[in-house]
């Protein structure tokens, strides 16, 4: 009925909420973890980093997994498992006293992540839109923001107060309560599990829908020049972005003290929330590419400021600034692979492209760490980061218009 809101809005609202749980209690409580085993268990500080290094290759390798998984079966069965296995690992964190079981709980907890965060996820709402894909991925991934302002400051109160071993169990309870109900009795899998349409595909006579959206596959998406020049470029952009985040804190409490870092963390996560909403709109009047190339530009700009900023104004401008593009930026991924290649196979081709970046992400804090020793200051390390999302651009624009190559000749023949 044309009065009733479009179920797809409910499926955004759930995993927007699931998402603000898995990004809490997983990717922003990382510092939080890493921090309490240093502190109560007595794990040198090199040790707990390499750890947290592992947490994102297993996260990487979990996406490509999910990507795979959800190709064949509903990803919220892909959700569901990885919740239940997170929360498990979860409740026996106060069992880990020797290295390997630090680095194992990485390991398997990011692979967990993988599976069950932002690939399948991003992938059914994806699925779920068409002309208004922009705003409902936008929507929905406000929770990866949400997460480090909700959820991730509540469970550094209970790591403060209780212990790792005392918090755990809250931790666990937490992640299944936020993800489980949610993704088991509110998202669908796809419109036409529920004998509906993605929104905006037309109708056509005879029934059935007819979408603008391409049906490439992954063998055929992955020889794009397109695929290749944005898994490229987020390469460079995220492992500045990430980098920059990891060492934010303190470039902000050298320039001003513990107030001033505080709050810049503070603003950075909101700002993220709001560049993400304004995005959505946005993107509803200018095109994903262009949109994406002046991200990166932005990015640039303000991790120059940041290298530059002698004054506590200034360094927060730049915070502000940073904050509105980081979180566009990583939303924008899906959407360009979506508006190329169609979601046929989105999952896969997302889950690979993801995975290219990885390195970049796990190595972008390592390396603005390395280049804050060799220089005794972040000027320099942020200058390049700067300098990084530039080559970014240089390579998008290389990548040429979003377009799907043709089908190869021998599947060409075989229909």
């Amino acid at each position: 009925m044309p009065h009733r809101i479009f179920y797809g809005w409910y499926v955004v609202g759930a995993i927007a909420l699931v998402l603000t749980t898995t990004s809490g209690l997983g990717f922003y409580n990382l510092s939080v973890l890493l921090d309490a085993f240093v502190t109560e268990r007595g794990f040198p500080v090199a040790l707990a980093s390499g750890a947290t290094a592992c947490y994102f290759v297993g996260s990487g390798t979990g996406g490509v997994l999910a990507g795979w998984l959800i190709d064949r079966v509903d990803p919220r069965i892909v959700v569901i498992a990885s919740a239940a296995l997170s929360a498990l690992l979860l409740a026996c964190l106060g069992l880990l006293h020797a290295p390997f079981q630090l680095y194992l709980f990485h390991i398997v907890y990011g692979l967990c992540y993988g599976c069950g965060g932002i690939i399948p996820n991003i992938t059914t709402v994806a699925r779920w839109f068409e002309a208004r894909r922009s705003l409902a991925i936008s929507i929905a991934s406000t929770g990866l923001s949400l997460g480090g302002i909700v959820i991730t400051p509540v469970s550094a109160f209970l790591i403060e107060h209780r212990g790792i071993a005392g918090a755990a169990p809250w931790l666990a309870l937490t992640l299944l309560v936020g993800v489980v109900p949610l993704t088991a009795l509110v998202v669908r899998p796809s419109p036409q599990s529920m004998g509906l349409s993605a929104d905006g595909v037309a109708p056509v006579r005879g029934g059935g829908t007819v979408s603008a959206s391409p049906r490439t596959t992954f063998a055929d998406a992955r020889r794009s020049r397109f695929f290749v020049g944005v898994a490229a470029s987020y390469f460079f952009v995220m492992g500045a972005q990430v980098g920059a985040i990891a060492h934010l804190y303190r470039l902000a409490k050298s320039g001003g003290g513990a107030d001033i870092a505080a709050l810049a963390v503070a603003l950075l996560a909101g700002a993220s929330v709001c560049g993400r909403l304004a995005g959505g709109w946005i993107l509803l009047k200018v095109p994903a590419r262009a949109f994406t190339l002046a991200l990166f530009a932005l990015q640039a700009a303000a991790l120059a400021v940041l290298a530059v900023a002698a004054h506590k104004g200034v360094l927060l401008v730049g915070v502000v600034m940073f904050g509105l593009v980081m979180g566009n930026i990583l939303m924008m991924q899906p959407l360009l692979l979506a508006e190329a290649f169609g979601t046929h196979s989105f999952g896969r081709i997302y889950a690979i492209s993801n995975f290219i970046t990885v390195p970049g992400v796990a190595g972008g804090p390592a390396l603005l760490g390395i280049a804050f020793a060799a220089t005794g200051g972040y000027a320099v390390p942020y200058m390049a980061a700067a300098a990084t999302s530039l080559l970014g651009i240089a390579i998008l624009l290389s990548a040429g218009p979003p377009t799907a190559p043709p089908p190869a000749r021998a599947s060409a023949s075989a229909n």
